[in-house]
């Protein structure tokens, strides 16, 4: 790691500009706190979170569907953890569950499968949320649910697709990035072509990423030969586990059960086709098909800097609310509810910037 660290500033220091480069994947931002990245790195190199925390790009419109479904009578709506506190229009999962919602916490939609086999008698749905990490999943649980016969569970599919994004924020002349830490976890589904055209329209080098310190630092340093030999590519860091072509398996069951769609982001909007929906043929596990809930007017909290922070407009600490009217314990935005979230790791390692 010397070695790479001793490299990285002599490259600096011969560019000789500062650089911003944005980690797409919230756990690359945890990491690069935890494991004291930017205290080693030169302090040319700005480091900005981009929308790779699941929890933080879902919509207050899909949370408030969510809501709205789960107060239908006999509904158990079935989540992860993180989705519970964060804030939708009105209020959030927890607070829904305290007025009597029947709202649960489960590992994976094997389990709200399995409920649903339990519980014949109720609709149980699952809110589904996250990337082309976790979107295999659903497509396998829809699978075993159409073989099973089971008629009494359904999906409400929040699934992003991260390349769209990358594309909406190389499109906004508000967003200023150098180059692009890119996800090793979603990269080990859709592999490196994807992104290519980062490289070949945006001319903005990137290099997929794995989690340790000596990767990622690795990664940068990778971003920062491609700027000083003045060429743009994507390139594989974390290649014990990316493939060229990703994992062709999911691939596979992603196409069959799921379909691009246009997708909302909070903080930034509309994006074309970047998320996920069930293919016409099984529409009868989807549930906003099913329940058809209430469209929200999806505003965002006053103040909330969320969606600065996920284009990499503004840091955590730029944010009005920042460790005063937010805070883990009262969180006014998605960014500081989740473990991957931006504003909770600056919390909690005391980021400045």
């Amino acid at each position: 790691m010397k070695q790479m660290l001793e490299e990285l500033h002599s490259l600096m220091n011969n560019i000789n500009r500062p650089l911003k480069l944005m980690e797409v994947c919230g756990t690359h931002t945890v990491e690069i706190f935890r494991q004291g990245v930017r205290d080693v790195i030169p302090k040319s190199i700005t480091l900005l979170s981009g929308p790779g925390c699941p929890v933080c790009v879902t919509s207050v419109r899909d949370v408030d569907a969510a809501i709205a479904i789960a107060k239908i009578p006999r509904v158990i709506l079935a989540t992860f953890g993180d989705m519970m506190r964060v804030p939708g229009g009105k209020q959030s999962m927890l607070e829904t569950r305290s007025e009597g919602a029947d709202i649960r916490v489960l590992y994976s939609p094997i389990d709200a499968l399995s409920l649903a086999q339990k519980e014949m008698g109720r609709e149980v749905v699952f809110f589904a949320t996250g990337f082309e990490t976790t979107s295999p999943l659903i497509a396998g649980t829809i699978a075993h649910a159409e073989q099973s016969g089971v008629e009494n569970f359904s999906i409400y599919t929040a699934h992003k697709l991260v390349p769209p994004a990358l594309k909406a924020l190389l499109d906004s002349p508000e967003v200023q990035v150098d180059g692009f830490i890119l996800p090793g976890h979603v990269s080990t589904i859709i592999g490196r072509k994807p992104y290519e055209f980062v490289a070949t329209q945006y001319k903005k080098p990137s290099v997929i990423t794995g989690f340790e310190a000596k990767e990622i630092i690795e990664g940068i340093l990778m971003i920062v030969r491609q700027i000083a030999q003045q060429r743009t590519c994507v390139e594989i860091q974390y290649a014990s586990v990316v493939k060229e072509e990703g994992n062709p398996r999911a691939l596979a069951l992603l196409d069959k059960y799921l379909e691009p769609d246009d997708a909302y982001w909070r903080g930034i909007g509309a994006i074309p086709k970047s998320g996920l929906k069930l293919r016409e043929v099984y529409a009868s596990f989807d549930a906003n098909i099913k329940f058809k809930p209430p469209l929200s007017d999806g505003k965002e909290p006053e103040l909330c800097s969320c969606g600065d922070i996920l284009r990499g407009v503004k840091i955590p600490t730029e944010c009005p609310l920042f460790g005063t009217g937010c805070t883990p314990d009262a969180p006014v935005g998605p960014c500081m509810v989740s473990t991957e979230g931006s504003c909770a790791a600056y919390y909690k390692y005391g980021g400045s910037g």
